[in-house]
C-alpha cells in the first residue's frame, strides 16, 4: 500500500512541476497533455528495458523450457485470477466472478497449484479485471495518459488504483522478503518474454512507437472496461470517456 502511495505522490509531483514541458492548450492529443513529461518516461523505460529487461526475457526463453515457462505463466495467472474475480464481484458481474473463482478453485486443486490451466480445458473463460476497471466501470474517467517509471503506460485512475492492485496481487503478499522479490522478479520476466516479437515489431514498424503504445493502450483499457463493447456513439478523443 505505501508502495503505491509513493508511486501515485511522485506522478501527481511530477505532472504538476512538467507543466512547460507541452505548452498550454497545444498538446497534440488532449488525452495526453503531460505528453513532453511522458515521452521523457517512456525514454527511460525503453533504455532500461534495452539494458535489463529485454536481455533477462531472451535468456529466459532460451535457457528455460517451454512447457516450464507455460506452467510458470499459468501459476501466476492462476494467482491474478484471485484478483480478477474479486474486482468482478465489485462491479456486479455475478457470473464471471463464479466462473473466475471456479477457475481458482478447479487450476490449484487439479492443476498441481495453478501449474497446469485445466479450467480452461474445461472450457471456463479466462479474464482479467483490476480496480482501474471497477473504477473505469463505475464511471469513473481515466484522466489524463501517464507513463510510469518501470511500470509504462497509464492513465491517473489506473495510478490512483495502484495501491488496491498492490493489495490483490498474492505475489506481493508473501511475508519473505527474498522469496517475495525473487517471484516479482520471475513474473516480471515471463511477461516480458510473453511481448518479446510484439515489442520488437512495433519498433520497426511504427513511425512513432510512443504514440502507438499509447493509443493501443488506451484503446485496449477501453475495450477491457466494456468488455470489448465500447458504445456505438463512444467519443474516443474524449478524455473524459477513457
Amino acid at each position: 500500500m505505501k508502495n503505491g502511495l509513493r508511486i501515485l505522490c511522485a506522478v501527481l509531483t511530477l505532472a504538476v512541476l512538467s507543466g512547460c514541458a507541452t505548452a498550454p492548450g497545444k498538446a497534440a492529443d488532449a488525452r495526453d497533455p503531460w505528453e513532453g513529461m511522458n515521452r521523457s518516461v517512456y525514454s527511460f523505460n525503453d533504455k532500461l528495458d534495452q539494458v535489463a529487461l529485454k536481455p533477462l526475457a531472451k535468456a529466459y526463453v532460451n535457457v528455460v523450457p517451454s512447457p516450464v515457462r507455460t506452467g510458470v505463466n499459468n501459476f501466476f495467472g492462476n494467482l491474478g485470477d484471485v484478483w480478477t474475480a474479486t474486482n468482478s464481484l465489485l462491479q456486479f458481474k455475478g457470473q464471471a466472478a463464479v466462473e473466475t473463482a471456479m477457475r481458482v478453485v478447479i487450476n490449484t486443486t487439479f492443476g498441481l497449484g495453478g501449474l497446469l490451466d485445466v479450467a480452461t480445458e474445461m472450457r471456463l473463460p479466462k479474464r482479467k479485471e483490476d480496480f482501474g476497471q471497477t473504477l473505469g466501470h463505475w464511471g469513473v474517467p481515466s484522466g489524463p495518459y501517464v507513463v510510469l517509471p518501470v511500470f509504462g503506460p497509464s492513465t491517473l485512475r489506473d495510478t490512483a488504483a495502484l495501491p488496491l492492485d498492490a493489495k490483490g496481487d498474492l505475489v506481493q503478499q508473501v511475508s519473505d522478503v527474498s522469496t517475495r522479490n525473487s517471484l516479482t522478479v520471475l513474473h516480471a520476466t515471463d511477461t516480458r518474454a510473453g511481448l518479446l516479437q510484439a515489442v520488437d515489431v512495433v519498433k520497426e514498424a511504427a513511425l512513432d512507437p510512443y504514440s502507438f503504445v499509447r493509443d493501443a493502450y488506451l484503446q485496449k483499457r477501453r475495450n477491457d472496461i466494456y468488455d470489448g463493447n465500447p458504445p456505438s456513439n463512444f467519443d474516443y478523443s474524449d478524455p473524459d470517456l477513457q
